[in-house]
């Protein structure tokens, strides 16, 4: 594989008792998120992973005790490669590229991360991109977590960079999202203030931090509730990292598929009060989605607003909601 060029790393793992019917390629890259879940199925087919001694496909379903012998290539060094992958644009001028953001999609190369990402896409995809914040991020002034899907902005040249940063840092940016999560809030709107930082004990996670932390507000209104679930907006004031997930999960309505933050996967029968059986759940990420973003065009100067409709996975839990779960 590209890049690997260095010695491959030999792991031996043993699935725990909490794993049951999921499938080995899901359950690596929670293992291993810093190889994305593209490259570790192309790793699969390759015979590179033995389940029990045999060799398996991505989507084999891995039981408790199950013994996972796999061999990963070493990462490329941090470069930037130009990849072909398919970007949804909503709008583009010669300033600013507007996008909704896939799910399952770094936006910069990080931590080894440097295939797969927007960033690989966005130079395949042009070659005129600003400077960006930070090393190896052009054209990047602001980013989403890996499995929020949603709308971004990013800009072609270092003028509209500056200029949309500096909305984002005076907090002019507009933003609402979407989220499914667990039960309705009492209040049908209401403001959450709760200071985050790093978690005190989990490196990738943040926390409630009332001493330490940084000033965090996320303002939400219940656009829609079913049985033991609801649909809200949400309008983060600040924008810090997992806020929306960590405040949810904070005023104990975590997003649906967050396991990070307290939420569950939900599957099918579950939702239709049915008999148990084996299934895939509805949703296999966090039932959050970056809906509208709105700016200061940075030469026109004009108010822009721009949406990105519901994700499938999403709509397909509202719909099944809608169908089963209604109030």
């Amino acid at each position: 594989m590209q890049g690997a060029n260095s010695r491959p790393e030999e792991q031996t793992l043993h699935v725990g008792k909490t794993i049951k019917e999921r499938r080995v390629d899901k359950y690596l890259h929670s293992r291993f998120n810093n190889y994305s879940r593209v490259m570790l199925q192309e790793i699969i087919k390759a015979g590179a992973v033995k389940v029990n001694g045999k060799t398996v496909k991505p989507s084999f379903k891995l039981s408790t005790g199950d013994k996972i012998e796999l061999t990963l290539p070493r990462l490329p060094s941090k470069e930037i490669l130009a990849e072909d992958i398919p970007l949804n644009i909503i709008y583009e001028d010669d300033d600013i590229i507007v996008l909704n953001k896939q799910v399952d999609m770094i936006v910069h190369p990080a931590r080894g991360n440097t295939h797969g990402t927007l960033v690989n896409a966005l130079a395949f995809y042009s070659d005129k991109l600003s400077s960006g914040l930070g090393e190896f991020r052009p054209g990047i002034v602001h980013r989403l977590d890996r499995d929020t899907s949603g709308v971004m902005v990013v800009t072609k040249n270092d003028s509209a960079q500056w200029k949309i940063a500096k909305q984002f840092e005076n907090r002019q940016v507009k933003k609402s999202y979407l989220a499914i999560v667990h039960s309705t809030p009492d209040l049908n709107a209401d403001r959450i203030s709760a200071p985050l930082g790093v978690h005190p004990k989990v490196r990738e996670k943040y926390a409630i931090r009332p001493e330490t932390g940084k000033e965090a507000i996320t303002f939400y209104e219940v656009l829609e509730s079913f049985r033991g679930f609801s649909l809200l907006k949400l309008i983060p004031k600040t924008g810090r990292t997992h806020q929306i997930r960590v405040h949810l999960s904070y005023i104990k309505h975590p997003i649906v598929g967050d396991d990070m933050y307290g939420g569950k996967f939900i599957c099918p029968w579950q939702l239709k009060d049915a008999d148990p059986t084996v299934e895939e759940p509805v949703i296999n990420r966090p039932a959050l989605h970056a809906s509208t973003l709105e700016f200061k065009h940075p030469t026109t100067k004009k108010i822009i607003k721009f949406e990105a409709p519901l994700p499938d996975d999403m709509q397909n839990l509202l719909s099944i909601l809608r169908k089963y779960r209604k109030v």
